[in-house]
């Protein structure tokens, strides 16, 4: 099933600003593009979407409320970056069965950020909080005690 069309199943007469859940297991991105996901869902928490053949994640909608994120079984191979901005919010990150090409960015910043420290910490928080956000997702995923599985 396309995404269009399952995006309209699943909102049952509702409009996208009530929902808070969002299963698109499955369902084929044309073109990888994400049809009718966007940042109207401004109240959406659980985003699945799991098999729908999406490498990138860098057409993800800005998901300001989104909690968790299952994008498991899919093509992901890099991109990581753009959640830290798109879905400042996240605690729960399932990135398994994806084959993720390249780690090696985001996991020296994660060793960069265990290194520095607590007095470290509190600036990369002021730094983020300035709209600075590049390679920062192993940073803000520990500093927020996520649950990631890769």
């Amino acid at each position: 099933m396309e995404m269009k069309k399952r995006i309209n199943m699943e909102l049952r007469n509702r409009a996208p600003e009530e929902v808070t859940e969002l299963v698109l297991d499955n369902c084929l991105c044309v073109n990888g593009e994400m049809e009718d996901l966007n940042d109207t869902f401004k109240e959406l928490e659980f985003l699945s979407m799991a098999i729908v053949e999406l490498s990138l994640l860098a057409q993800l909608p800005s998901l300001n409320k989104l909690r968790k994120l299952e994008r498991s079984d899919d093509i992901i191979f890099g991109g990581l970056e753009v959640l830290a901005e798109k879905c400042p919010n996240i605690t729960y990150l399932n990135l398994s069965g994806n084959k993720i090409k390249d780690l090696s960015t985001v996991e020296d910043e994660k060793d960069d950020y265990v290194e520095e420290g607590e007095e470290e910490e509190e600036k990369e928080e002021e730094s983020l909080q300035g709209g600075r956000r590049g390679n920062e997702m192993l940073k803000m995923m520990e500093r927020k005690k996520i649950t990631r599985s890769f």
